[in-house]
């Protein structure tokens, strides 16, 4: 599933309950001071589970950096924290992004045996994002994100999330 044309790992993320301890511990103690910060609250956004999210991205050394504190229970995100809100940051998934145009995203989806790797959560925003997460716990001991942007969506995107080093 990773050696596939067009993806490449673009991310890192991590599931917190309480994001800015989570946030004061990247500043702290890896350098990186600062993230775009926001929800995933919209119009337009489409998943096969309903969730809320408080998103942190940063980008470093050309990996981007995912800060997660979900909102609303959904398992997937919610599950590996502790259940007496104790904090936690916890190592989440993986991302492939997927370049290119929407039938490439389409391609590398139907490319995966979903069988040996369980597409558990997909969704999207119209014509400008599709996602969705394969659930490799048994093997890789995390799930593997999936998503494909259109080009200028991510253009956009990619101007607020800061970047380090810096210039």
């Amino acid at each position: 599933m990773f050696p596939r044309p067009n993806a490449r790992h673009s991310q890192n993320a991590y599931v917190t309950n309480d994001l800015d301890h989570a946030l004061a511990i990247w500043r702290e103690e890896f350098d990186v001071p600062s993230f775009h910060v926001f929800t995933n609250e919209g119009p337009g956004l489409e998943a096969s589970h309903p969730y809320r999210l408080k998103i942190a991205l940063a980008n470093v050394a050309g990996t981007e950096i995912e800060l997660i504190e979900p909102l609303d229970g959904n398992a997937m995100y919610s599950d590996p924290l502790p259940k007496d809100g104790s904090f936690a940051m916890c190592f989440h998934h993986v991302c492939l992004r997927i370049a290119g145009p929407l039938a490439n995203f389409e391609a590398h989806l139907a490319s995966i045996d979903p069988v040996s790797h369980p597409v558990v959560y997909s969704g999207g925003m119209a014509d400008l994002m599709r996602f969705a997460y394969t659930d490799e716990r048994t093997t890789l001991g995390h799930y593997v994100e999936h998503v494909w942007f259109d080009a200028d969506f991510y253009a956009q995107m990619s101007d607020a999330i800061p970047v380090y080093p810096a210039g």
